[in-house]
């Protein structure tokens, strides 16, 4: 995807969702795997002031980077949120809903995603 900052011996596979919003705020570093059906997100709606019989649409964006460091492993149809970093090597399962930061060398799983495992 254009305007995506992608490092050397990357792979993305096929129906990879990246954010054509703001594709300049997605960095992938060296050595990074991204699987089937994975989506990086870099904006949202902003619901902080949503009030009932509010339309969603009407709400501000908000936009944040992505970022996810070399060696990183990304599951099948996870989902990263605007304004994470993913750490070095760290390895994000399946289905996953990353909305923090990953710390380097660890395993997160989960909606939320936690981490479950550190490697060493």
């Amino acid at each position: 995807m254009r305007g995506v900052k992608i490092g050397k011996h990357s792979h993305v596979a096929r129906l990879v969702s990246m954010d054509d919003r703001n594709p300049r705020l997605i960095e992938i570093g060296d050595g990074v795997a991204i699987t089937t059906g994975v989506m990086i997100l870099c904006h949202q709606r902003d619901l902080s002031n949503y009030k009932p019989r509010m339309y969603a649409m009407h709400c501000p964006f908000k936009s944040g980077k992505v970022i996810i460091k070399d060696g990183a492993h990304i599951g099948i149809g996870a989902i990263i949120m605007p304004g994470v970093t993913i750490g070095e090597g760290a390895v994000i399962g399946a289905g996953a809903v990353v909305t923090k930061d990953i710390p380097p060398y660890t395993l997160a799983v989960g909606i939320p995603a936690k981490v479950i495992k550190k490697y060493s």
